[in-house]
């Protein structure tokens, strides 16, 4: 390439241009042999990804990444389920440079600051009813482990030195902590660290397409709350906990439940004494259609885990929500140890507490909610163009999140091969074409920024269905 450009005759001016093309070609080559030679990835089978031409993002505006060579993609995950209002959102962007003029960072282990009881109070007043104390973290994972840590120990304080235990869903996922990971109910993240893991009580998952009773939904009479009743009749003196993401699993491939599924659930934790975690880390600001997912249904849940979404998409920041009830049993004399002895370094960092109140602010200002129902018609009516292609099985919506199943015999839902990599191909070639979004397994995943404008969502669909159909086969 070199020599063929030597022999371009240019001006100047173009000369600059190709010096410049050959520097920003130089640095893409050097980011690319630090990477394969130092960073480890996330869920990435690093030898195939020494074998990959990465795509080195150093931008983005709005619903777009840029990457180093100037090529711009539309993030059709919002940067893995975190982006709200798009990236490089003015407002955002100004609160955390405002706050780096005045602090970064302080602790909260014998201290506080104004930003982390404004929020806590923000978010008091925008989550479910009955919840009213806000405990800080970093990220999904802690925000659950978290959540089990205070459920365990509430029993403890109540006497109930039995209830141990937690419930969760087949397919769950709630993180990567080992908590979390026993809580889970996803054999690929599971099984290599069972040795490592406590013992949990899994109830079926909701998942209509794949009952495994061989039901359909609604003649089915909600079997699988039937099933989880079993359960709780059986070991509920042994539970504290039921943990659950409301309406959509989403790392178990956007399985939505159906409409009822949820209130029932909240109701079987109240029969039988059980406490209700909602997860609401994928789930939560808006992703569902609803600022959170347990609106849908008006469940109030004992505990809330939040994360993702709750800065904007700018910085890590997490935050699990506790009911009164629960809050005064950790109450008592410094003597007694009811203490919650459970802290992070950067627990209500101050960088991510103003991007958190300019986030939330901006869904006050811009109604955000409310304006969702039409981008969530635009999306459906969109995504039904590819409900009848040969190799879609199933495609599942709960607002502006998606996933479409893929499989080898539509008809009788036989699912292509790990080996295929049928959703790691379909992804790839969306990325050709200026479209970034992710497989889990054979589904496909779609989450964009909830500022997404029509054009784009139409544009996230198309290309989605023509990656699928060139690599499906129409």
């Amino acid at each position: 390439m070199v020599s063929l450009i030597k022999r371009i005759p240019r001006s100047p001016a173009q000369g600059l241009f190709i010096n410049y093309l050959m520097e920003i070609k130089a640095f893409k080559k050097r980011i690319e042999n630090l990477d394969r030679k130092y960073l480890w990835h996330p869920f990435t089978q690093m030898q195939e990804w020494a074998d990959e031409n990465p795509v080195i993002i150093t931008g983005g505006r709005g619903s777009f990444l840029k990457d180093i060579s100037g090529k711009w993609y539309l993030d059709g995950v919002s940067s893995i389920w975190v982006t709200v209002h798009g990236h490089g959102k003015k407002e955002i962007d100004n609160a955390i440079k405002d706050q780096i003029g005045k602090i970064s960072h302080s602790t909260l282990l014998g201290l506080t600051h104004p930003l982390a009881a404004v929020l806590a109070e923000m978010l008091v007043e925008i989550t479910p009813k009955g919840l009213s104390r806000v405990f800080y973290s970093d990220n999904g994972s802690t925000a659950v482990e978290i959540g089990l840590k205070m459920a365990f120990q509430y029993w403890q304080h109540k006497g109930k030195k039995q209830k141990t235990k937690f419930l969760s869903l087949r397919n769950a996922y709630h993180g990567d902590t080992i908590g979390a990971v026993s809580v889970g109910g996803i054999d690929i993240f599971q099984k290599i660290f069972a040795p490592m893991l406590f013992k949990s009580f899994h109830a079926p998952s909701p998942y209509c397409y794949r009952c495994e009773f061989h039901r359909k939904y609604p003649s089915c009479d909600f079997l699988c709350l039937m099933k989880m009743e079993d359960i709780l009749k059986k070991h509920g003196e042994k539970i504290a906990g039921l943990i659950i993401e409301p309406l959509v699993q989403g790392a178990a491939g956007m399985i939505t439940s159906p409409p009822g599924y949820l209130k029932g659930v909240s109701r079987l934790c109240r029969k039988y004494n059980v406490l209700m975690i909602a997860d609401e880390v994928a789930t939560g600001f808006g992703r569902t259609g609803k600022m959170f997912a347990c609106e849908h249904e008006n469940v109030s849940p004992d505990i809330l885990c939040l994360a993702k979404g709750v800065t904007g998409g700018y910085l890590p920041l997490a935050a699990t929500l506790a009911t009164d009830k629960i809050f005064r049993t950790f109450l008592g004399k410094y003597k007694d140890l009811k203490t919650f002895f459970h802290g992070h370094t950067y627990t209500g960092n101050q960088l991510a507490c103003a991007a958190a109140v300019a986030n939330l602010d901006l869904f006050r200002k811009e109604k955000t909610i409310g304006k969702m129902q039409k981008k969530i018609e635009i999306l459906k009516r969109e995504l039904d163009k590819t409900a009848d292609f040969p190799h879609v099985g199933d495609i599942r919506q709960r607002g502006l999140m998606v996933g479409i199943e893929l499989v080898k015999d539509k008809k009788t839902g036989e699912p292509y091969a790990i080996k295929e990599k049928i959703g790691s191909n379909v992804c790839h070639k969306a990325r050709e074409k200026g479209l970034i979004i992710r497989p889990l397994g054979n589904v496909i995943v779609m989450m964009p920024p909830l500022s997404i404008s029509f054009e784009e969502l139409k544009c996230l669909a198309g290309i989605t269905a023509g990656a699928i159909g060139e690599v499906t086969g129409l």
